[in-house]
């Protein structure tokens, strides 16, 4: 039995969203690249290698765990693993027609509201939250979270125009339109890991203990890897970029073959690690588990904009962007505490 303890499980979801935010990082310093082949090599990292080898080593009999676990939750959690895949390709090209800042606002916050609601709405669940303890600074939480994701992507959007004008390209139809497809399907990640519950409970009874939801990852993120491999492959064979694996384009300085797998590593390894910290912090939530989705990516854009004030993207905005800014940092701040105080009330009125 997994002892409950929702502040460390924040503490696990806090680790896992500065993960996240810092994974797009090394991707600054590759050279001769495309984006197709980046994605795809860091993709087979976070996607396929590490979620099998990390539950390879993480959990006991893991050969009798996949034999024994039902093979319809195998398949629902991969079918819904690749939709999260395709969520995560619209958001890439969301980011070419309104912009980074807009996307995430936009893909984010629906991914948060509809990855936390969803699950406890289709199981005939969120009714009884509002009755129970805690349930209404959790429904409270998530509202506030989702207008502090919001305001920070008004403030990104201010920040871009204060130092670089309009985007080259810009439309806003096209980038609205994939923003809410990503922000969709995003959220079904959500989904693909309350398919996989059924995984993890035979990963339990096998003694995998507080990792037995990285089984869930084998079939959750290989399927995303399936929809992002074929979308990339697409890309090679088009722009005719397979051979970027294998040799650096000519023209392109002081980098090598090494330097850019090296990097793609980096950013594969800290993407799965928002995965290994969610699952660790998932199993300690108690009674209301389906907020750890919009922990998670609270956390995710709160992170994401600190790093972005320490790296000094901001500096020569206007008064009134970083004014917009500092308001996004405390409502996305109060989200958190709001969450993890109804976790705790749940907690302290559930029997022991």
């Amino acid at each position: 039995m997994i002892p409950v303890n929702p502040l460390l499980g924040t503490l696990f979801h806090a680790i896992g969203a500065m993960s996240a935010a810092v994974c797009y990082t090394p991707q600054k310093a590759t050279r001769g690249w495309s984006w197709q082949t980046y994605w795809l090599a860091q993709a087979s990292v976070c996607w396929l290698v590490l979620p099998v080898l990390v539950a390879w080593l993480t959990i006991p009999e893991l050969a009798a765990v996949l034999q024994e676990a039902p093979r319809e939750a195998m398949g629902r959690t991969f079918l819904l693993g690749a939709l999260y895949g395709i969520g995560g390709t619209a958001f890439g090209l969301a980011i070419r027609w309104i912009g980074f800042s807009l996307t995430y606002a936009i893909a984010i916050g629906i991914s948060c509201v509809l990855g936390t609601l969803l699950p406890p709405l289709v199981a005939g669940q969120l009714s009884d939250v509002f009755g129970r303890t805690g349930g209404a600074w959790i429904m409270g939480g998530i509202a506030i979270g989702a207008t502090g994701i919001l305001l920070s992507g008004w403030a990104g959007r201010n920040k871009e125009i204060d130092l670089g004008g309009a985007q080259p390209g810009f439309d806003l139809r096209k980038g609205l339109l994939l923003s809410i497809l990503a922000g969709v399907l995003s959220a079904v990640y959500g989904f693909s890991l309350a398919a996989g519950q059924p995984l993890a409970d035979t990963a339990a009874r096998h003694g995998a203990g507080v990792f037995e939801g990285n089984v869930i990852y084998i079939f959750a993120n290989t399927g995303a890897f399936l929809t992002t491999a074929v979308y990339c492959l697409w890309l090679h064979f088009r722009h005719r970029t397979l051979g970027e694996y294998f040799e650096i384009p000519a023209g392109s300085q002081r980098t090598t073959l090494t330097t850019n797998f090296g990097l793609a590593v980096l950013t594969g390894c800290l993407w799965y690690g928002q995965f290994f910290f969610y699952g660790l912090g998932h199993v300690r939530m108690g009674d209301y588990k389906f907020s750890s989705w919009g922990i998670h990516m609270i956390m995710l854009v709160l992170f994401s904009t600190i790093i972005g004030l320490l790296l000094r993207e901001w500096k020569g905005c206007r008064p009134r962007t970083l004014g917009a800014l500092a308001a996004a940092l405390v409502v996305l701040l109060v989200a958190v505490l709001a969450l993890t105080y109804g976790n705790y009330l749940g907690d302290t009125a559930a029997p022991h």
